[in-house]
């Protein structure tokens, strides 16, 4: 991974996917970061976060608007790893075995229903719901227990971000292996139930699905990406900084 925007991003696919089969085949145990706007402002303001984020074992760009400002940057055709998309990748392997956290008691059953059309054997993975409540007061070793006793390949996390991120740091030294995804709404997607949808497939293509999610939860997303914006032209100069000193060094 290479630091973008002050955030180790790793955007092929191929090396995200190896990343992670590889920790899975190794028994090894990490966790996996969707980076948006909302969370790369969040990671550029709070040093915690900024930690949590950079010990990921991977980070995916999940902002079509990122990867396009970066890669305008670099001059590099950059594109965004939606946490939806790598979840569904996951799931349609069918050789991984899963443990599906958080959200709602009706979205996991939903989920669950629509997932074992892909792969029959989800069917016998645990789907579990998590208290409302803040990060810190989570019983982290209880719940680790429980994970333990499956001993899941991949632990699907959706709290939403920054908690879920936080969520899986917290998590990561009572689990034994198997790697952590913090996933979002990717739930609610595949669910297909609930008052959370993904765009249509028109706005996919345009890379517009960030103005769609601020239609549809303007309250909660709109703040968000207005911090986003506010934060992006010190983000750029910062980057441009970094590559005029780059380019200076390699021609010494």
């Amino acid at each position: 991974m290479k630091k973008y925007f002050n955030v180790f991003l790793e955007f092929d696919k191929d090396i995200i996917h190896s990343t992670i089969h590889n920790a899975v085949k190794q028994d090894l145990k990490g966790y996996v970061c969707t980076i948006e706007s909302n969370n790369l402002s969040i990671a550029n303001k709070d040093i915690h976060f900024n930690k949590v984020v950079n010990e990921a074992l991977v980070n995916v760009c999940d902002g079509s608007n990122i990867a396009r400002f970066l890669g305008k940057l670099y001059d590099k055709n950059f594109t965004s790893y939606i946490g939806n998309d790598i979840f569904n990748y996951f799931i349609a392997q069918k050789t991984y075995t899963h443990y599906f956290l958080g959200n709602t008691e009706e979205i996991l059953y939903k989920l669950k229903e629509q997932l074992i059309h892909i792969d029959p054997r989800v069917n016998n993975m645990p789907f579990e719901s998590l208290p409302f409540k803040k990060v810190e007061d989570f019983d982290y070793k209880k719940i680790a227990t429980k994970i333990n006793r499956q001993s899941p390949d991949l632990i699907w996390v959706s709290l939403g971000a920054p908690k879920q991120e936080l969520f899986m740091y917290n998590l990561l030294p009572y689990l034994n292996r198997g790697v952590m995804f913090g996933v979002g709404a990717a739930f609610n997607y595949s669910a297909k139930t609930g008052p959370v949808k993904r765009a249509p497939q028109w706005m996919l293509n345009a890379k517009l699905e960030w103005l769609y999610r601020a239609c549809e939860e303007p309250k909660k997303n709109i703040p968000r990406y207005w911090n986003f914006i506010k934060l992006l032209p010190s983000l750029i100069y910062q980057e441009k900084r970094l590559i005029r000193s780059t380019n200076q060094t390699k021609q010494l």
